[in-house]
């Protein structure tokens, strides 16, 4: 059965499991289609810009969906609106399964792209649900979800494809509806509420700004840096969002709370989580190029998709196996610290990437030396929202940060095919990346990691504490809601 009612707890490692399964298939759906770029203008009968619009829609999708769905979970329930989520996620995966042309193929993965607003919903849930000493391991295997998923999207896709395409979303669409079963009967229903009505406006506002401006990053590349409909998107986009700013500062209860949102600490993590997105894009773009590119190229392995996402795939087990030491840190010396030794070992990892990236060992413990940092901040970060921001605003407040990672992601995306623009090289007629195009993207993510750690908050902007509930609001919210554990 069901659980419903607020004192009934959970086994704390089934909850975990359950949410962090969910969080691995909504994570593995973004990269699934990204093996097939290659072959999706035959498949669907079409040109390789329109194809792009697989990956676009689903960026878009997860970044509308972000907001809008974490603030719903605060407010009216976050198992209700998990389940929601995974409804509209399978649907999407049935709907790619049966379709054999473009138009179907696009709606399919917008819908697949909500399935992303999971992850920061299942953080809020294990802060209602678990004891506080298990919460820093939960949140950061939830957090690693991220690139757990999206690293093993990548062989699982390159292998599927040989038989057929549409086996993916087959795929995905029986472990959404795995998952949502699981959900159902695991995950309890969170007795914290945000009251008051929804913010439509905000949500228009914001949804047509974040797919503006995510469309001139992401499009850009292919329109053109300084065409008229990169421009008008991103000047359009900046345009409305700061109308919505003073909107949400007027609202009663916006859909994003600035005033939470702009405090000091709360501000770095989020920069950070930006930064974060960076690095950790960028390390897998470029080593998946390194592998791919052809020798001609004196850049490239010349490796075929199935080897090269078989060699991505010890990444994806490098997130969940160094998760655990994230949250052990997090207890013992602090999520600051934590979050700041991450954004080091990362910015150390890319240093030695530019310099050791010729041969096939030197690429993939390049890529898992970033990998590790990269699991270590992004563990740390959610503990550091949640100590930040009242209980009630939980959802919200990872959305935002999880908003901000995927922003992080898509001007890396940018950054990447600019560079490749720039430093390119004309072999039998096609263009490839010089090597000093791809080590210039490493200098730039080194620099974002340093950065990054840079904004960690000290001591002094948040409390040392290793505890969640650390924040007096949160902590005295939770007391009156049941009695400690």
């Amino acid at each position: 059965m069901p659980h419903s009612c607020p004192n009934s707890r959970p086994r704390p490692a089934l909850l975990i499991g359950t949410l962090c399964l969910c969080g691995t298939v909504t994570s593995l759906q973004q990269t699934l289609v990204v093996p097939l770029l290659a072959d999706l203008p035959h498949l669907l009968d079409t040109t390789p810009d329109n194809a792009s619009w697989l990956v676009t829609a689903t960026l878009l999708a997860g970044a509308v969906a972000t907001p809008v769905t974490s603030r719903l979970a605060d407010m009216f329930g976050k198992r209700l609106v998990m389940a929601g989520c995974l409804v509209v996620m399978v649907c999407g995966s049935l709907l790619g399964a049966l379709t054999q042309d473009l138009a179907g193929a696009i709606t399919a993965r917008t819908l697949q792209g909500v399935g992303v607003a999971l992850i920061p919903i299942g953080i809020a849930i294990m802060r209602d649900e678990l004891p506080e000493r298990r919460v820093p391991l939960g949140v950061a295997l939830m957090s690693a979800t991220l690139a757990i998923g999206a690293g093993a999207g990548l062989p699982l896709a390159g292998w599927v494809a040989q038989y057929d395409w549409h086996l993916l979303f087959w795929i995905t669409g029986g472990a959404g509806a795995v998952m949502l079963v699981a959900v159902l009967l695991a995950v309890p229903e969170s007795p914290i509420r945000t009251r008051g009505a929804f913010d439509y406006r905000g949500a228009m506002l914001l949804s047509a700004a974040l797919t503006a401006l995510l469309l001139a990053l992401s499009k850009g590349g292919q329109w053109g840096w300084g065409s008229r409909l990169t421009l008008g998107c991103a000047i359009g986009g900046a345009l409305v969002l700061a109308l919505w700013i003073p909107l949400e500062l007027r609202v009663r209860r916006p859909l994003v709370d600035l005033r939470i949102a702009t405090r000091p600490a709360v501000l770095l993590v989020n920069i950070a989580s930006v930064l974060t997105g960076f690095g950790m894009f960028a390390n897998m773009l470029v080593t998946t190029q390194l592998f791919q590119l052809p020798t001609s190229t004196g850049v490239g392995l010349g490796l075929d998709t199935v080897t090269a996402g078989l060699l991505m795939a010890p990444t994806a087990l490098v997130f969940g196996a160094v998760a655990p030491l994230s949250a052990l840190m997090t207890r013992l010396v602090g999520a600051h610290v934590t979050l700041a030794v991450g954004a080091l070992a990362m910015g150390a990892a890319y240093v030695g990437r530019v310099f050791l990236s010729h041969d096939l060992w030197q690429i993939i413990v390049g890529s898992l030396l970033v990998s590790v940092g990269t699991s270590l901040a992004f563990g740390a970060m959610p503990a550091l929202v949640m100590r930040l921001v009242p209980v009630t605003e939980t959802a919200s407040a990872n959305g935002l940060n999880t908003l901000l990672r995927s922003v992080g992601t898509s001007t890396s995306s940018a950054v990447i095919a600019a560079a490749t623009v720039i430093g390119a090289q004309q072999i039998a007629g096609v263009t490839y990346p010089t090597f000093a195009a791809l080590a210039a993207v490493f200098w730039a993510a080194g620099a974002a990691s340093v950065a990054h750690s840079s904004s960690s908050p000290s001591c002094s902007a948040v409390t040392c504490s290793s505890s969640p509930t650390s924040n007096p609001t949160t902590a005295s919210a939770r007391t009156r809601r049941w009695p400690r554990r």
